[in-house]
């Protein structure tokens, strides 16, 4: 979802995402008002969050977002949400930006706070978890988590 990257400043990321009337996840949700669903915003906060990750703690020297058996890891592997709230919808038209930060570590889990706003109207804020996890365990070449 995240189309661009607005800044990254030590433990804190902004990215940018717009939601366009073609999105396939507003089919049927709901069907003559198309919003977006919750589920998708919290996806725009995990890959904001798997974003800073990447660019700040990546266990590798190279990282191929597009083949997932090129990569050691699996970065920004979403395992727990905490304290979700919804507050607005989003929809078609709207630009979304996501603030992420890096609220602690430990080893290779990441705890996030996040807040997805559209203009001054915030949508969701989210505490989350993210994870490094081999790349094996994401293709199914190892047991599940």
């Amino acid at each position: 979802m995240v189309e661009e990257i607005i800044s990254i400043d030590g433990n804190e990321i902004t990215t940018q995402a717009s939601v366009t009337t073609d999105a396939h996840f507003l089919d049927g949700h709901f069907p003559g008002v198309p919003i977006v669903p919750g589920a998708m915003l919290q996806e725009l906060a995990t890959q904001t969050g798997g974003i800073l990750i990447a660019a700040r703690y990546n266990p590798m020297e190279e990282y191929d977002t597009h083949d997932p058996f090129a990569n050691e890891y699996a970065l920004g592997v979403l395992v727990r949400v905490m304290n979700a709230r919804f507050r607005h919808f989003a929809r078609p038209g709207d630009a979304l930006t996501c603030r992420a930060q890096l609220q602690d570590r430990v080893g290779d889990l990441f705890s996030f706070s996040a807040r997805v706003t559209t203009g001054s109207t915030q949508l969701v804020g989210v505490d989350f978890q993210l994870t490094n996890i081999p790349s094996a365990k994401l293709v199914g070449a190892e047991s599940a988590l």
